[in-house]
């Protein structure tokens, strides 16, 4: 089974499973060291930009972030 295989499975699964599996995903990376932590958010960042630089247009101008974070936090 791949990745994109237990993905489509899981997301068919019931609120209350996805929940638990969920759950169970983050308490798993509670383990991680700094490193790895690290080298994931390095993996994550260049990913982005990647995204971005295939289709700028996906851009979301700064100001327009700051306001959702801001509504978000009200």
């Amino acid at each position: 089974m791949t990745l994109i295989d237990l993905e489509s499975e899981v997301l068919k699964l019931i609120p209350k499973d996805r929940a638990r599996i969920a759950q169970k995903l983050l308490e798993s990376l509670e383990t991680l060291s700094k490193q790895e932590i690290e080298s994931l958010w390095l993996e994550e960042a260049e990913r982005r930009d990647r995204a971005l630089d295939e289709d700028p247009s996906r851009a979301i101008p700064a100001a327009d972030v700051m306001r959702e974070a801001r509504a978000r936090l009200s």
